[in-house]
């Protein structure tokens, strides 16, 4: 081969690579993140049986040599009753904005009518829709068919797309299809980069994951976790986090009886902060009073609430 011919087939090539944002959006409690994490092949976000899980919009991306797929992760669409769910929404709109593929996931439960005033929205939308209905394993054949129907006359332009992203099922039929739709693009990041998200932010999701998990009632709802240290050297990471509250009670309730239940939800985070980082874990957690941090636009903000 020519030198002339080598480098004409290199344009080809290079001209032949996709790249697009694929953004997942829906109520809350569909699997979202589920979805995500099966997608992305990695625990990108948090995933619990609460609604209100996901509070950030996060990226995880999918390299091969061909394609990049940067999919984004976001908060279940829900009416704001305060300033972070109004920010929250405004993650989840955003992700309408600059989407090139949307994912709009249901599952066999939840009233195709809820949040009319967002789907409304993403009926309106001129690039490609799939709508993912999940947990099929929960359901059967004819109510399966009937939501299809009721969904078709709500996205009509949508492709519809049954799957179970706790299983697994249909998983692999749907990357098929995203590649599909990928746009040709040159790659927007660099090949080995696995998410926008640094280090401290997946420590403070795993510790209000834990939150979630072992607290009841308003407790994980009126939490959040800022990183306030974070030191690694060869052996082992340093982690001093604390964890806001907005009332004496809740504080009281999280720290526990002479400290054991704030020990035994750092105890599991450290564990699960070990398996995320392979390495071994020091974690420090620390409970303070910080009232109705949940309306401060000043304190939102530092807590990473920055709708782009």
């Amino acid at each position: 081969m020519r030198k002339d011919d080598a480098f004409f087939v290199f344009i080809i090539k290079a001209g032949m690579h996709k790249a697009g944002f694929v953004n997942i959006v829906g109520n809350p409690n569909v699997g979202k993140s589920t979805l995500m994490n099966q997608l992305v092949g990695e625990r990108i976000s948090i995933a619990t049986f609460k609604a209100q899980t996901t509070r950030h919009r996060i990226m995880g991306i999918v390299n091969d040599d061909a394609c990049q797929i940067v999919f984004s992760d976001t908060p279940g669409v829900l009416k704001p009753n305060y300033k972070m769910q109004e920010m929250m929404l405004a993650f989840s709109e955003s992700a309408l904005a600059d989407a090139d593929i949307l994912l709009y996931v249901t599952d066999v439960v939840e009233n195709p009518e809820k949040n009319m005033d967002f789907l409304q929205k993403v009926a309106k939308m001129t690039i490609p829709v799939l709508l993912l209905i999940n947990k099929i394993d929960e359901s059967d054949q004819r109510r399966l068919g009937d939501l299809v129907e009721r969904w078709h006359s709500l996205l009509p332009n949508a492709e519809i797309l049954p799957l179970s992203a706790k299983n697994k099922f249909g998983i692999d039929m749907l990357m098929r299809r995203i590649k599909e739709l990928l746009p040709e693009s040159p790659a927007y990041f660099d090949k080995d980069q696995l998410t926008d998200k640094p280090a401290r932010f997946f420590v403070s999701e795993i510790i209000r994951e834990k939150i979630l998990l072992y607290y009841d009632k308003e407790i994980p709802y009126s939490v959040e976790v800022a990183v306030e240290q974070f030191k690694e050297d060869r052996q082992r990471i340093h982690i001093s986090a604390v964890i806001y509250v907005e009332r004496e009670s809740q504080k009281g309730i999280l720290i526990g009886h002479q400290g054991v239940a704030l020990k035994k939800m750092s105890t599991e985070a450290r564990k699960s902060l070990e398996r995320f980082f392979d390495k071994k874990v020091f974690l420090e957690t620390f409970v303070k009073v910080d009232k109705d941090w949940r309306n401060s636009q000043r304190e939102l903000e530092q807590f990473g609430y920055k709708p782009e």
